[in-house]
């Protein structure tokens, strides 16, 4: 593993880090992570209850509201390979400081628009310092603490982006409820000037002393074909899956990453090594990434759907119905018991184990519906429990599979496949549930595209009962299949990992 050195500004390998050697403000660092972290996530879910203000205020169209979403997805998951690569290159505190400027920046500039155009082009620049924090947190958190302590580190530091998930919506909704709508980005700015002047003083620099020069061929080539990639994914359910669009841009991003393999194989110093994926751990954790935010976005993305359609919740009571759900992912973390847990266990176990938890509580949540808050309640601590044993394993599954000189790709990686099932998850499950919506519809309303459609075209009370009850039957379809694809993707997840690490347990 590595020692970091504060008075310098390379890593070294070493032997193991002993406690006299652990930095002693190194949980105030983590704090910091976390709250950088924090924002960035914040940042993508708390845009849901402005919808209605933005259409209103800027003149904003559908397209525009989307592209204000997607303009920010799209570039931080371009560019979190780059990101990850300049942050072992460049040093993983100074990526990480670079990051806070620009998300600030860019919060400070979405704040101040004027324009559907301004704040779509704002969001963006806002996704570039989000790939640089993403990446930079993780990997910082790797260097600062050692082997002992880095599994509750890790569990802290995943466990905030599900606080994120939960607490974005209601943050928004109060916020818009005494504020213009702009201050929900502003209010970034103060927390990322904290968080650079602590950042500063406490957090060694770090870097891969072998990093050689930015790939800049091997860049351009991995963010324009996992844009294309992930653009093709978004947009599948609204343009379908067999336009031309959809399938051009696929077949582009598929194609540029193809010749992205092809350079890193031919140079010296690659973005990201090639070798890695002849490793078995480290082809299991990642494919384990993407199964598993698959099937957990997917349906925590339905399970949102339910609460504001069906129960009639608007987006911020949502968001603050499922706090206990990232309450407990955070409380089991900070407490220290999921770590103790998946040191006993083993990371394939405690993967295994918490995504059939996660499945179990979203099954309970949709077979045992009611109109209470009693079900729904004990649904969420469950999922919560499970998330909170899967995913601190499978990134430290991820980090563990590759050098630690390399931490800034390893985080890459992880962000990038997270990002790639995160977005895969919501689109199928997203399109599951409106082939069977569709399905279920009456036939005076065939051909409605969403909900509030067929809502609005229903001509009397009859018919809105119908439309009601074919959306939360669609849902209730949508649901169980995410929890399937769940506890399928933990299983095969903890399989290969199970596998890569037999012959290990063996010798």
């Amino acid at each position: 593993m590595t020692t970091v050195q504060p008075a310098s500004d390379t890593t070294e390998p070493a032997g193991g880090s002993t406690a006299s050697a652990r930095l002693p403000q190194r949980w105030l660092i983590l704090a910091v992570l976390c709250v950088a972290q924090l924002v960035v996530v914040l940042d993508n879910t708390v845009l849901t209850v402005a919808v209605p203000v933005l259409t209103t205020e800027l003149g904003a169209s559908t397209a525009d509201v989307q592209w204000m979403i997607n303009a920010y997805v799209l570039v931080l998951s371009g560019l979190l390979l780059t990101a990850g690569s300049a942050a072992d290159r460049y040093g993983r505190r100074r990526m990480l400081l670079t990051g806070l400027v620009l998300f600030g920046l860019g919060s400070l500039a979405a704040g101040l628009s004027s324009t559907s155009g301004q704040l779509i082009a704002a969001r963006a620049g806002m996704g570039v310092g989000g790939a640089l924090l993403i990446t930079s947190t993780l990997a910082v958190a790797m260097q600062v603490f050692d082997a002992t302590e880095r599994s509750r580190a890790i569990g802290i530091w995943a466990a905030t982006s599900a606080l994120g998930f939960a607490v974005g919506p209601p943050i928004g909704g109060t916020i818009l409820a005494h504020l213009p709508w702009g201050a929900i980005f502003l209010v970034n700015v103060p927390i990322v000037l904290v968080c650079l002047f602590v950042a500063r003083a406490l957090i060694p620099e770090s870097r891969d002393p072998a990093g050689g020069r930015l790939d800049v061929v091997g860049a351009a080539l991995s963010t324009a074909g996992l844009t294309a990639v992930v653009w093709a994914i978004i947009s599948g359910p609204e343009h379908g899956w067999t336009s031309a669009e959809v399938l051009g841009a696929a077949a582009v991003g598929v194609l540029l990453l193809g010749f992205f393999v092809r350079w890193e194989r031919r140079i010296p110093h690659p973005m990201l090594d090639m070798h890695f994926f002849q490793d078995r751990r480290f082809v299991g954790a990642i494919s384990g990434v993407v199964l598993i935010t698959f099937g957990a976005t997917g349906a925590l993305f339905l399970l949102t759907q339910h609460l504001q359609f069906v129960r009639g919740y608007p987006a911020w009571e949502a968001g603050l119905r499922m706090a206990p759900f990232a309450l407990s992912i955070v409380l089991l973390n900070v407490s220290g018991a999921v770590a103790v847990v998946i040191r006993r266990l083993g990371l394939a176990a405690a993967i295994a184990i918490g995504m059939t938890l996660l499945a179990g509580g979203l099954a309970l949540i949709t077979l045992f519906p009611s109109d209470g808050y009693g079900v729904l309640l004990a649904g969420l601590l469950v999922m919560g429990v499970g998330c909170a044993l899967a995913n601190p394993a499978i990134v430290e599954a991820v980090m563990s599979a590759i050098p630690a000189q390399k931490a800034g790709a390893g985080a890459g990686v992880d962000g990038t496949m997270t990002e790639v099932g995160s977005s895969l998850g919501i689109a199928v499950l997203g399109a599951v549930l409106n082939a069977r919506f569709a399905a279920l519809l009456p036939a005076a309303l065939a051909g409605a595209g969403s909900f509030p459609a067929a809502l609005s075209a229903a001509r009397d009370g009859a018919e809105r009962e119908a439309v009601t009850v074919a959306f939360a039957s669609a849902l209730e379809t949508g649901q169980l299949a995410g929890a399937a694809a769940v506890l399928i993707g933990g299983l095969v997840a903890a399989g290969l990992l199970y596998r890569a690490d037999r012959p290990k347990t063996a010798q």
